[in-house]
């Protein structure tokens, strides 16, 4: 006998809606739990201040700086890679084996362990290319870790575009590269936004591959050849030497809220920019 076809709609609704809320909850617990524990830390003078006594004391502004910069490169070298390579895959060649090729590999690097994109980028850029620990070293690596998931998410957001925005571009005379760059690409932009946004989030939270390539200093970095310790390496290093607990909290409630507020201004930079273009 068939079922009611209602029933069943109201139970797959209540398992969704569950499983959403489990969602939710999971991440406000993690949130609340790291702030509840680190915001008592913070304060302007953390923020400002160098760290003393191997972090023991004083503040986190170097690790600031460092994590701002690292990220900051990353995104400059894999955005432009990522957004061309996922425009060529999918404007301007056919499905054959070369592109399947590229696609595979892309899938294969986001597979590979931060830990091995570490060692590579030691070998590489600090050992053989000369760079040292450094921001330079560090910012290179970053941009191959996220270069798959903005190729990918690229490239999925500019296949989501209706084939009908081209054809009419096509028929008012734009060139392949006008239609790319003002409909193609504006249109796509949410979905390649949050590839960005993905890739922003693991570069700031990213810890073994910053280690072996951008050192760990303390000091406040001053050129790209600079080494530079991170607010995630910095954590690290306080919780698993237990060096200081409290400064380790305080730490990871910045790195969250740094997270956070990224993400909230990203996203509003790209609603008003969609708006802007629709």
């Amino acid at each position: 006998m068939a079922g009611n076809p209602r029933f069943e709609q109201k139970i797959v609704r209540a398992v969704l809606w569950t499983m959403t809320g489990a969602t939710i909850l999971i991440l406000l617990f993690i949130v609340a739990f790291i702030l509840r524990r680190g915001l008592p830390e913070v304060s302007l003078e953390f923020l400002t201040r160098n760290p003393e006594n191997m972090g023991v004391e004083g503040g986190i502004f170097p690790t600031i700086v460092g994590t701002l910069a690292l990220t900051l490169m990353a995104i400059v070298i894999a955005t432009p890679l990522g957004v061309g390579t996922a425009i060529y895959l999918t404007e301007y060649t056919w499905e054959n084996r070369l592109t399947r090729i590229i696609r595979f590999g892309a899938d294969c690097l986001a597979g590979i362990p931060s830990i091995l994109f570490g060692l590579f980028g030691f070998i590489l850029f600090v050992t053989k290319l000369k760079l040292g620990w450094s921001i330079l070293s560090g910012g290179l690596t970053l941009s191959f870790m996220i270069l798959p998931t903005i190729i990918r998410t690229s490239e999925e957001a500019i296949r989501s575009v209706p084939a009908a925005y081209r054809e009419v571009s096509a028929s008012l005379g734009c060139t392949k590269w006008q239609t790319v760059t003002r409909v193609v690409l504006p249109s796509a932009l949410p979905g390649i936004t949050t590839g960005v946004i993905l890739s922003i989030g693991r570069s700031i939270g990213e810890t073994a591959a910053v280690i072996f390539t951008a050192g760990s200093s303390l000091h406040i970095p001053t050129s790209l050849f600079s080494s530079s310790r991170t607010m995630a390496v910095h954590f690290y290093i306080l919780a698993r030497e237990g060096i200081s607990m409290p400064n380790a909290y305080g730490t990871a409630a910045v790195l969250v809220a740094t997270i956070l507020m990224i993400n909230i201004v990203s996203y509003y930079l790209m609603h008003r920019f969609t708006r802007k273009y629709s």
